[in-house]
């Protein structure tokens, strides 16, 4: 199995930031960076070149090799701003309901804008699975 490539590292998250070419992607990034450190009590800290990460669990791969990866986090792809729910969705079916317009893939949940969903749904969406997260894995 190949490395993973993606990884926490020393890039400067707020140069990272201020480079998003859109405007109000740019600014919703600095809402989520900050809602996502109140939640997990951890700075955020760029993995690979294009996620912000906060705090990290480790768990056993499918070699069984230990990997080290993000509580949460997010990225500002240029369709969509990436928020990553580690857990999946499963277990957050009425959070989503009151989200409000978003799409899922496995543990990405894809928002257009911050202005198209409830911030408190979205805030309470992550607590949780950040919350379950650190029960699981410590």
């Amino acid at each position: 199995m190949a490395e993973l490539k993606t990884r926490e590292n020393d890039a400067d998250v707020d140069a990272f930031l201020a480079s998003v070419e859109d405007e109000v992607k740019r600014a919703d990034s600095i809402v989520l960076k900050e809602m996502m450190e109140r939640i997990t009590g951890a700075p955020a800290k760029m993995w690979g070149s294009s996620i912000v990460g906060f705090d990290s669990y480790e768990y056993t791969n499918t070699t069984g090799k230990p990997q080290r990866w993000m509580l949460t986090g997010f990225s500002p792809r240029k369709a969509n701003l990436s928020v990553y729910i580690m857990n999946g969705f499963d277990r957050y079916k009425d959070e989503l309901a009151a989200l409000g317009k978003h799409k899922t893939a496995k543990s990405c949940l894809y928002i257009k804008r911050l202005s198209d969903v409830d911030l408190a749904a979205l805030e309470d969406l992550v607590a949780k699975s950040v919350k379950r997260m650190r029960e699981v894995y410590g």
